[in-house]
């Protein structure tokens, strides 16, 4: 069995892919452009504040009913997909 990571291991690993903050980015921008606070949008998803500061600077790892409430309270579509890997060329 492969040796278990620290999370800070695991969540630096993963936001040093391309792209793997945009999401988080995304949904801070989405935030501003609709004029809430971390608080009001918690308020809005049923969340903690700490809970959407932790989520916007990537320092958690989301559950999908946790998208769904901030996608939610965000006005936006969640969408989940898979696509297939480029190859090395």
């Amino acid at each position: 069995m492969g040796e278990r990571k620290a999370w800070s291991d695991k969540r630096a690993e993963i936001m040093s892919r391309p792209g793997a903050g945009a999401s988080y980015e995304a949904a801070r921008l989405r935030r501003e452009e609709l004029g809430l606070t971390q608080a009001e949008l918690a308020e809005r998803a049923g969340l903690q504040q700490p809970a959407v500061a932790r989520f916007e600077a990537g320092g958690t790892m989301p559950t999908i009913p946790m998208l769904e409430r901030l996608a939610e309270a965000l006005e936006v579509r969640l969408s989940v997909q898979f696509q297939p890997l480029r190859e090395a060329s």
